[in-house]
């Protein structure tokens, strides 16, 4: 199955590089087309072959029965009205339904499976829902085959009637509703083709009043609407409306996680040219902030790397004479924050995998640690803002499923409020967990998270798959999955390396991992990898490793630096030839986090993190399993692709490398159960497969 390549040599850094698969990028040539449609047949054949698949797949599918129904993506109203999205075993997605109150009666608002969009066809999601201040309208996004392109529509709660407009090419923040509940901000990209290089870049916001045709909305922030505030094309610019602080909020985002704002007095609403003061600049390093009607509360880790909370005047702010209210934590690093009219509630956490609450009045200065149900390995916090009392955490862990809880601050107790129905695992009741610090390359101590049966034998044989992740500063925290830990199930071990990249320790694990210091993203994983096999856990040959989207670089290299120290790879819909990525249409937002070939540090960084130009001829590679979704809005599907033509031409080792594309899906985001089922699926047999000396017909 040899794919279409080419003699395609470029001076790239200063380097002649070869690119052999580059025919591979343009997914509109028949004969591209028809090697990815051979390839994935080929993959599917091989997959659907593989001994004890089958029983995964059930069993995934019994554990999803034995919940009666599942509920995310909840918004709370302050007039308590709750929207939220509902999965029973029965559905393949999400339904949307409404509640008023905890213990108000449901009512269905709307199932994507009956949406038509005009007989064009496809799988719906719903990936936008966000209701408007009293919660008496709710705009809806519906996204097809995963490729998070919202349509938008908008929905009376009382009546279940559907305004007729509709909009198209929504991708990014959530619509932010304006005063008296008729009118929204919404950001919108210049095309609905993934493979325009363009469609990101200018996108716009616009005001669009509720029954009226989007073609008469009126544009209000973009780089074109506003040339002084120097605005590049490919930052991706929206505005929220703040009913708390009655003030309008401007941004530039890329994946920078330092702010770039402007603001705006809420009279500034109806006026053609919105006078914006400058509010953040990325030098600020403010990651996020919250607001009273008075004050700003700023959470940064400038000369703070763990973080600290600022204080400073709305009206006048001035970080420079800011007061600090939250002190950088001795240890732990500082995670979340949230106003209510009873303080400030944050949550601090231990090396990613141990979080704890915390309680501090306003104006005061002696924290309180709360006492949580259990101990939870992860946390999230939300509340209703500063002038309401309620406070929500959501606490699970590696195997302990989640638990919503309501904080009453005046009794010191907590409301079990879990949403979703309860279900039990015995199959995960001996389940023991470890968390150990392992040195990586430099000396440095690398958090790694164990989870095994508690029977487990330390006999060098035991299979074990090594997930992580390591990119933008995003954190791998403790989290229940019963699908995932059938792995276990299976007598392996599931080991999570928080490597740098990721956020476990602080600001500076991220940028120990970021461009030009990218190397240690991967050498973690290896050091972890090493760490196993040396206390007897495991072998080379029993090992698996696996991530997804950025992940890829941090699999593609560790198996091509150490070929020798794995048994399987599955990259999935990974980042396998970084040194192209900024020529995808998603690729200049990603520039902050890996950098850009024309910089020349950043270009022999990006070089060094491409597994791709990093195969050779004659290695004999671990067996690899490599996915692709065609409709992926990240990560085109030439980036796998690509690194899967080459590696199947360069291994010696004679065991399998599968490339799959999914045509009815994305970057996983937005997929149907069965087709999450099916992936995860996929991913864990191959790696049982190859860990265990497992058969498989070809």
């Amino acid at each position: 199955m040899d794919a279409p390549s080419a003699s395609t040599v470029e001076t790239v850094c200063g380097q002649r590089i070869t690119d052999p698969y580059r025919p591979l990028e343009n997914l509109k040539d028949p004969e591209v087309q028809a090697w990815y449609k051979r390839q994935s047949d080929h993959a599917r054949a091989v997959l659907d072959a593989i001994p004890g698949r089958g029983e995964l797949l059930g069993k995934m599918v019994e554990f999803d029965k034995r919940r009666s129904e599942k509920i995310y993506n909840l918004s709370i109203t302050d007039n308590d009205r709750y929207f939220y999205l509902k999965q029973t075993p029965a559905d393949e997605t999400g339904k949307l339904f409404f509640r008023q109150g905890f213990e108000g009666e449901e009512r269905l608002l709307f199932d994507p499976a009956t949406w038509k969009n005009g007989g064009n066809g496809g799988n719906f999601v719903i990936s936008r829902v966000s209701p408007n201040i009293d919660g008496s309208k709710v705009v809806i996004g519906v996204s097809a085959n995963g490729s998070e392109d919202a349509i938008l529509f908008v929905m009376e709660v009382k009546s279940g009637g559907i305004w007729p407009e509709r909009i198209d090419r929504g991708r990014f923040a959530s619509p932010s509703w304006l005063p008296g509940g008729n009118a929204f901000y919404y950001t919108r990209m210049n095309s609905n083709d993934p493979l325009d290089q363009d469609r990101q870049k200018d996108s716009r916001v616009w005001l669009h009043l509720v029954g009226t045709d989007p073609a008469t909305d009126r544009e209000i922030f973009s780089r074109t609407h506003d040339p002084e505030l120097k605005i590049r094309p490919e930052d991706i610019p929206y505005v929220s409306y703040d009913h708390k602080s009655r003030k309008l909020y401007a941004f530039v985002s890329s994946v920078d996680p330092r702010i770039t704002a402007w603001y705006a007095p809420a009279d500034a609403i109806g006026k053609h040219e919105i006078p914006w003061k400058p509010l953040f600049r990325p030098e600020d390093e403010v990651y996020d902030f919250a607001a009273t009607k008075r004050d700003l509360y700023i959470f940064t880790p400038k000369n703070a790397p763990r973080f600290k909370v600022l204080k400073t005047a709305l009206d006048r702010p001035d970080l420079a004479t800011a007061e600090t209210v939250i002190a950088e934590p001795a240890e732990g690093t500082l995670t979340s924050l949230a106003l209510t009219d009873k303080g400030l509630f944050y949550t601090i956490s231990t090396n990613g995998v141990r979080e704890e609450l915390y309680h501090q009045e306003y104006g005061g200065t002696q924290p309180e640690r709360i006492e949580t149900p259990f101990e939870a390995g992860t946390m999230s916090i939300a509340s209703k803002g500063f002038d309401k009392p309620e406070l929500w955490t959501i606490m699970g862990g590696w195997n302990r499923d989640y638990r919503r809880y309501r904080y009453d601050v005046q009794r010191n107790r907590f409301i079990d409020e879990t949403l979703s129905s309860k279900a039990r695992f015995p199959e995960y009741d001996d389940l023991e967990v470890r968390e150990v610090m392992v040195p990586s390359h430099d000396g440095v101590k690398v958090p790694l998270s164990l989870i095994y049966d508690r029977g487990m034998k330390k006999d060098g044989r035991n299979p074990v798959l090594i997930y992580g992740y390591g990119a933008y500063g995003n954190a791998i925290t403790p989290f229940f999955s019963p699908s995932l830990l059938l792995w276990t199930y299976k007598g392996g071990i599931l080991a999570v390396a928080h490597v740098r990249g990721g956020g476990e320790l602080g600001d500076d694990w991220h940028k120990a991992g970021q461009k030009t210091t990218k190397p240690n993203t991967w050498k973690d994983l290896i050091a972890c990898a090493e760490y196993l096999v040396r206390e007897g856990y495991t072998s080379p040959q029993h090992i698996a490793i696996n991530a997804a989207s950025a992940g890829g670089i941090l699999v593609g290299r560790a198996m091509t630096e150490r070929p020798d120290l794995f048994a399987a790879a599955m990259p999935q819909v990974g980042v396998l030839n970084a040194l192209r990525g900024e020529f995808s249409p998603n690729g200049p937002v990603n520039i902050p986090e890996f950098g850009t070939v024309r910089n020349p540090a950043e270009c022999k960084a990006l070089l060094e993190m491409d597994a791709y130009h990093h195969l050779r001829d004659g290695v004999s590679y671990p067996a690899a399993l490599i996915t692709a979704g065609i409709n992926d809005p990240r990560v085109p599907a030439w980036q796998p692709a690509k690194f899967a033509a080459r590696l199947q031409e360069a291994t010696a080792s004679g065991k399998p490398v599968l490339f799959f594309t999914d045509y009815e899906a994305g970057h996983g985001i937005g997929d149907m159960k069965t087709k999450q089922f099916e992936s995860l699926a996929d991913m864990l047999s191959f790696g049982l497969w190859q860990t265990t000396g497992g058969k498989a017909a070809e």
